[in-house]
């Protein structure tokens, strides 16, 4: 092995602070992309004490699993407020910096070539977990301080541009909502019966064949139904601009699911769905009223009125009867903007992640190609 190749082991200490006061409460997990999660365990009726506190510049891992997943679940802890992880997770921090950066070595961990390697060192036990003996053994390339701070430099560069940019997004969010509320006590407040009607177009041909249903968060997906022998010229056709409305279950989701439909192709949906459509866009836009729709306070009016039926549905005579307050269009269309604004940044900001992440284990790939050529 390159002299340059160090045991972990060398460089890290393990932590065991208990949260024996009960003063921190914020419990976390650590997932398989090497990220801090909160913990889906119910902890109810169970002693926090026992539980470990992680500080900034700390790492958790749970090196059981190892074998099965293929991937060791460890992360550094970057918040300044501290948190606390199941006792069953080592913690562990380095112990010079100015021999191993902290930030180097979640670099180093984020790397393919390390959970394969980490791999290799598990037991052969049920769980195929990698004891931390074990783990320390594991070598790693460890080049200058000089080099590793420029790496993490370059590469922290890069996440602080994506946060930045995801930042703004949350700005965007906030003056969308805020225009939102301030049309609560306008006077123009108009039923949806004045706004939008029924349609009924069936697929009598049977010439659509993409079937769609609707979920919670009032986004389209594609059906579940089994549909092998069904006559799909009974389903209804929703195109572009119009609304998809299920008025089943209000009550018991406390939600009520109508979705715009925003593709160009036409899509088929179930018999027992409503479409309908706004009458006049030059009076209100489908995306304002679809903006107004994801509303909490539009959930929770609808949940009210709903009927008492086991269904806990909210029938359409109730629903169209909902009003909704009407601004002028150009203050719609404005709102609209930043909307479509926020959603695109948001699909860019997506595709930033995406591509800053793989670029952890090719910079550090570099370090590795330089310590082999010495």
């Amino acid at each position: 092995m390159n002299d340059n190749f160090k045991r972990i082991g060398d460089y890290i200490k393990l932590v065991n602070n208990r949260n024996s006061d009960w003063a921190v409460t914020n419990l976390l997990g650590v997932n398989i992309n090497k990220n801090f999660m909160p913990s889906v365990a119910n902890t109810s009726g169970i002693d926090l004490s026992k539980y470990k506190i992680i500080r900034k510049g700390q790492f958790a891992t749970n090196i059981m699993h190892v074998n099965r997943d293929e991937t060791l679940p460890v992360a550094l802890y970057q918040n300044e407020d501290p948190s606390i992880v199941s006792p069953a997770y080592m913690t562990f921090e380095v112990m010079d910096e100015n021999s191993l950066l902290s930030d180097f070595l979640m670099m180093e961990f984020q790397r393919p070539e390390f959970d394969r390697r980490a791999w290799t060192y598990c037991d052969s036990s049920v769980r195929g977990g990698l004891e931390w003996e074990r783990f320390c053994e594991i070598q790693i390339p460890i080049p200058g301080i000089d080099e590793q701070r420029k790496f993490v430099a370059l590469y922290n560069g890069l996440l602080t541009n994506q946060k930045t940019y995801e930042n703004s997004l949350a700005d965007l969010r906030l003056i969308c909502n805020s225009s939102m509320d301030k049309l609560k006590n306008i006077d123009n407040q108009q039923s949806l019966s004045e706004l939008v009607r029924l349609v009924d177009n069936r697929n009598k041909n049977k010439t659509i064949s993409n079937l769609l249903g609707i979920n919670v968060d009032k986004v389209f997906m594609p059906s579940k139904a089994n549909v092998g022998e069904t006559d799909l010229s009974k389903y209804k056709i929703v195109k572009n601009e119009q609304f998809a409305y299920s008025a089943m279950q209000v009550g018991r989701d406390e939600t009520v699911r109508v979705v715009l439909y925003s593709s160009k192709e036409p899509a088929i949906i179930s018999p027992a769905y409503l479409v309908f459509e706004v009458i006049d866009k030059t009076i209100v836009m489908p995306e304002f009223l679809m903006l107004w729709f994801h509303r909490p306070e539009f959930n929770r009016y609808g949940w009210f009125i709903s009927d008492s039926s086991v269904r806990a549905s909210l029938e359409w005579d109730r629903f169209k009867e909902i009003k909704i307050p009407v601004p002028d269009i150009k203050i719609q269309e404005a709102i609209v903007t930043i909307y479509h604004t926020s959603e695109t940044r948001k699909r860019i900001n997506e595709q930033l992640k995406n591509a800053v992440k793989p670029l952890c284990p090719v910079l550090t790939r570099g370090v590795v190609e330089n310590i082999m050529m010495k």
